[in-house]
């Protein structure tokens, strides 16, 4: 870019207009009955956090049930930290015994309902807290009698079912690390993550249901394992014994849950683990390279999620908890398993599609099980809108008292329409940001407390130390630059599994004179109250003629305009200004596409962010491409705009969406 007056003009007003968009002036206060009976009330915990964060950390950690109190609270040799050493605890007597058998402080549940499950076909179970601990029971027997032992990793291909929660607090119990795969990866992704973690053993289905289809689950496991040596038995959760549906079994290598479970004792001694013991491998995809395999050990997580689930949920004793994530990913592992269990909450969970049968089975599930937290994430928020709303209206929604969202920055159109809509504008909203490396919730409000903007996931929870700073690596007051955190926290990843050296480059190297501080990849505005608003990944901010855009700023002035239900924008090669904006954009029902209403789009944002951020091409789609968890494939989308071969698409939703986007591109472009 030349270095003129003119362009230094163009580039400061477009700054100007974007700060302004991001000053969302919409407010809301904790309602009052909400902060009545909430946690945490007052500001004074953050300044008190702040003082000794060890202490602090440790206050958390000694609520949960120690076999040894730990000898020193923090080990920090930067980047490596140690958190509770010497301590001795076991994850599963924490989300499981303690619950059966009183302990101080805490109400024996044994008949208290742990896991409430329904099955996309309409297939119901509940596990009170003493079916639960007797099933993890028998299912360490089982994968003891089966040569699993302590530091051996277990492999988990499962549908979101209560089996697969069972396994993992078995995994846990005997000292075991799990790995669990989400049951849409291909073949080649199980086994490549099979390989690296070198799993003994996989536990997997004959198949589950996703939006009235049968996945085959144990067909992509066998042809997975064709490549893996590792690997000397097979256990096969029996989806449906009514099905009739039939799988092919390995002799000596497979067995079948239930015949297992049978025969098995329902008593096993828990594991004495070390705090810094493994207790789960977690694979992530980077853009480009093999899956990074993210260690999280048994202490500093457990405490870590323990805490955040109490208090980002204001999680009571009366309460249904329901995070729609599935346990193949982070948010899974934290909210669904480690964190509302260690706290005795009762979790709803859900194997299908929100939309099947009808697009309603969300609410109708909040309506049939009296849901009163519902924590989920803005692709599938901004999907609800597309539908209308007519869907939430029909069904009864007075029982949720609180409303999450997880998994990318939340536009403040979606944030609104979730509040009014789900929330019936009587439940705070608690927008969270975190990471897989990060194991727990680490910027979000506190609910009783924060005053909250739509949009902005506010400020750090009490005890953790984020920043934003410049390439130079100095701290930005208000303003844009990178995310980052500057000290040590209990849930933080300890490695990347085999690969010490991938960890240290890829997370603590951002600033050479800073080895001590973490660089989160994220990209955030920090407004003049110190509120946080993201703008996605540093790898999803667009260069338009030397001035940095963020994708979730254009995105956000897309999905303001009436006709549009979800948006989602990537930077494309331009010969002169470097890089130019290509909007992909699906509508709200009643709006047709047009060329006059691409124009009106690219005249939308031009308006709302300025001329420098209007979009060169705008291509509408019935769908976009999406991950099977739901966060679109910007990438996918770059290869399209920018007519490359397409990369990997097996862990699409759809690969059908990237092809018909390719054709309408293409015939857009000549």
């Amino acid at each position: 870019m030349k270095n003129s007056k003119t362009d230094l003009s163009q580039t400061v007003v477009s700054q100007s207009a974007i700060d302004v968009l991001l000053q969302e002036n919409r407010k809301f206060p904790p309602p009052a009955d909400f902060q009545k009976n909430a946690w945490i009330k007052d500001e004074a915990i953050y300044e008190k956090a702040a003082k000794d964060p060890e202490a602090y950390w440790a206050a958390w950690a000694s609520e949960l049930q120690w076999m040894k109190p730990w000898k020193k609270i923090l080990d920090w040799k930067p980047p490596h930290a140690e958190w509770f050493v010497g301590g001795k605890i076991n994850a599963s007597v924490n989300c499981v015994d303690r619950h059966v058998f009183s302990q101080t402080g805490h109400h024996d549940k044994r008949n208290k309902a742990a896991v409430i499950w329904e099955g996309e076909p309409g297939d119901t179970r509940t596990l009170t807290y003493w079916d639960l601990y007797r099933e993890v029971n028998q299912c360490a027997n089982v994968l003891k009698k089966l040569g699993i032992q302590k530091g051996d990793c277990v492999g988990l291909y499962l549908p979101l079912i209560p089996e697969l929660l069972i396994a993992c607090l078995a995994c846990a119990r005997l000292g075991a690390v799990h790995s669990v795969v989400f049951g849409g990866f291909s073949a080649e992704s199980l086994r490549d993550r099979m390989n690296d973690a070198q799993a003994k053993l996989v536990i997997t289905a004959d198949f589950g249901w996703r939006r009235g289809n049968q996945i085959h689950l144990k067909k992509v496991t066998d042809e997975a394992l064709q490549g893996v040596n590792s690997v000397k038995n097979v256990i096969v959760v029996q989806r449906s014994a009514n099905s009739g549906f039939q799988c092919a079994f390995q002799e000596g290598r497979d067995y079948w849950w239930h015949q297992l479970m049978k025969e098995a004792d329902s008593y096993c001694e828990p594991a004495e683990t070390d705090a810094e013991d493994m207790l789960f491998i977690l694979y992530t995809s980077g853009t480009t390279g093999k899956p990074k395999g993210i260690v999280h050990t048994t202490g500093g997580y457990l405490t870590g999620v323990y805490a955040t689930t109490k208090w980002i949920f204001d999680l009571k004793d009366e309460d249904v908890y329901w995070c729609t994530a599935d346990i193949g990913w982070i948010t899974g592992h934290s909210y669904v398993i480690y964190g509302p269990l260690s706290n005795g909450a009762t979790v709803l969970m859900y194997e299908g599609a929100p939309d099947w049968p009808e697009k309603n089975r969300f609410w109708k599930l909040i309506e049939k099980y009296g849901v009163t937290i519902f924590y989920t994430a803005p692709t599938a928020i901004r999907a609800f809108m597309k539908w209308g709303n007519d869907f939430p209206a029909g069904c009864d929604l007075s029982s949720l008292r609180l409303l999450g969202s997880v998994g990318e920055p939340i536009n403040p159109e979606a944030w609104m329409w979730y509040q009014e809509h789900i929330g019936r504008k009587k439940c705070p909203v608690v927008d969270t940001w975190w990471q897989t490396e990060t194991g727990s919730i680490l910027i979000s409000p506190l609910p009783g407390m924060t005053v909250t903007k739509p949009g902005s996931a506010t400020k750090p929870f009490p005890g953790i130390s984020a920043e934003i700073l410049n390439e130079a690596g100095e701290r930005i007051e208000t303003g844009g630059g990178y995310v980052a955190l500057t000290k040590p926290w209990p849930s933080m990843l300890r490695t990347i599994f085999n690969d010490d050296e991938r960890y240290v480059k890829q997370y603590w190297s951002k600033w050479p004179s800073k080895k001590d501080v973490y660089f989160a990849g994220d990209g955030a505005n920090r407004d003049q109250e110190g509120y946080f608003w993201f703008m996605g990944r540093v790898d999803d901010v667009m260069n338009v003629a030397g001035h940095r855009i963020g994708t979730m700023e254009v995105e956000s002035a897309l999905v303001d305009h009436p006709a549009v239900a979800e948006a989602a924008v990537v930077g494309k090669a331009h010969d002169i200004k470097g890089q130019a904006v290509a909007a992909f954009v699906t509508l709200k029902s009643g709006h047709k596409p047009s060329e006059e209403l691409a124009k009106a789009l690219k005249e939308h944002v031009a308006k709302k962010i300025g001329s420098i951020a209007r979009p060169e091409a705008v291509l509408f789609s019935a769908d976009l491409p999406k991950t099977r968890s739901g966060k679109i494939m910007r990438r996918l989308l770059r290869d399209i705009a920018e007519g490359k071969a397409l990369g990997d698409t097996t862990t699409l939703a759809d690969p059908a969406v990237v092809e018909n986007l390719k054709k309408q591109y293409e015939s857009l472009e000549s």
